[in-house]
């Protein structure tokens, strides 16, 4: 735990899940913005959670904070929440992480600390403490969450469909709803922002993700496999990216290879490597790095989803030349045939895929070039140093 130094405000940070290991988005996001502002705040840490946490997990996070307090819930108070969302035409990702027990810790936190700001992250979070005026509070939206569902309808069955339409509309709602509950607002990209529909959205601020140090290091590159795709593979956008690989894409390339690494392999992904001998699926990775490393090309076509794709960040970190489509490189914003490659649809990404396997220079080029994008434009203690001067 990281001790107090004078004169530091307090701040309250409210996360939707705990923030280790950095298997998803918004935990990778939470970690490295907890572990920078500590640096100029007292940092007390809520983190909700559904599943056992290990001591070696709980002493990473405690490391960077001032406090951590952890609250369970459990399948009865997520369904009977659910429930009682619906009931109230509200989003049901709302209720899914409340629970009552999480709130009176919470208001139990205020009560007995002199917090100078409270910040949330997801509106997932923000019933906790939407109704608390005399602090100043910031939600950041991360992205765009009725977005992201309005994008995977068409990919469910159609049992599922009318309630990810219901899901949409209502999230859609929500997002404008809480915008005026908060002083602040932040979100991940100028993408996503033009996508909150509030017309005082020109008032959220853009915090973009950034990369670790690490990422930078010199790592040996062994490029085994023509194709690597790293992510959440329980993630319904990184899974339909892996099946657009290996339906749409692979068949072009005879003989081609894909490495798969990600926590929490959907059936679908697993099935597909089972499937297919030239998919190898290996699950989380402790170093991630060494999954990056083993692709000539880090391939990631997404079609659905929103946000800021921190797996192309880290790929371009680490000179693995990129193709990917404009919906995750709008939010980066690196350059065509400079730092990156962009194909809109499977002739286009099949053209930027034929360039860089034939050519060895220009895979060199493309990943050096994105290498030094990404370490001039994506460093955590310049994000967050925006988001320092914002509440402090």
């Amino acid at each position: 735990m990281n001790s107090s130094k004078q004169n530091k405000k307090q701040l309250l940070v409210i996360l939707s899940r705990f923030p280790y290991p950095l298997d998803k988005g918004d935990k990778l996001r939470a970690y490295h913005q907890i572990k920078e502002l500590s640096n100029h705040f007292d940092v007390t840490v809520v983190a909700i959670t559904d599943e056992e946490i290990s001591e070696a997990r709980i002493k990473k996070v405690q490391e960077i904070c001032q406090q951590l307090v952890l609250s369970k819930i459990n399948l009865f108070t997520k369904m009977s929440n659910m429930l009682l969302r619906f009931i109230k035409m509200e989003p049901l990702q709302v209720g899914y992480f409340f629970s009552r027990s999480t709130s009176k810790k919470i208001n139990q936190l205020i009560q007995q600390n002199d917090f100078n700001h409270l910040y949330c992250q997801l509106i997932r979070t923000s019933e906790y403490v939407k109704n608390i005026h005399h602090i100043p509070k910031t939600i950041d939206y991360m992205d765009t969450l009725s977005v992201g569902i309005s994008r995977q309808i068409n990919r469910q069955p159609f049992y599922k469909k009318w309630i990810y339409r219901l899901e949409a509309k209502r999230l859609t709602k929500y997002e404008q709803h809480i915008f005026d509950y908060f002083e602040y607002k932040t979100i991940i990209s100028k993408q996503d922002k033009e996508l909150i529909q509030h017309p005082e959205k020109d008032k959220i601020v853009c915090i973009p993700n950034g990369i670790d140090e690490t990422f930078f290091e010199a790592i040996n590159k062994t490029g085994e496999f023509d194709f690597v795709f790293v992510g959440n593979m329980s993630y319904p956008p990184n899974i339909d990216a892996v099946h657009y690989i290996a339906e749409k894409i692979m068949p072009v390339f005879e003989h081609s290879t894909l490495l798969i690494s990600g926590a929490s392999p959907a059936l679908s992904v697993k099935e597909l490597a089972n499937s297919n001998s030239q998919i190898t699926l290996t699950g989380w990775v402790d170093d991630i790095r060494e999954s990056y490393t083993k692709g000539k090309i880090f391939l990631a076509p997404m079609m659905i989803g929103t946000g800021m794709q921190n797996k192309l960040l880290e790929a371009m970190a680490l000179k693995i030349p990129c193709v990917t489509t404009s919906l995750a490189n709008n939010a980066i914003g690196a350059k065509h045939q400079q730092e990156i490659m962009v194909g809109e649809n499977q002739e286009a990404l099949i053209k930027c895929i034929k360039e860089l396997l034939s050519d060895t220079a220009k895979r060199n080029e493309i990943g050096k070039n994105g290498s030094s994008f990404v370490k001039q434009k994506y460093t955590w203690s310049d994000s967050i140093e925006k988001l320092i001067q914002m509440i402090g």
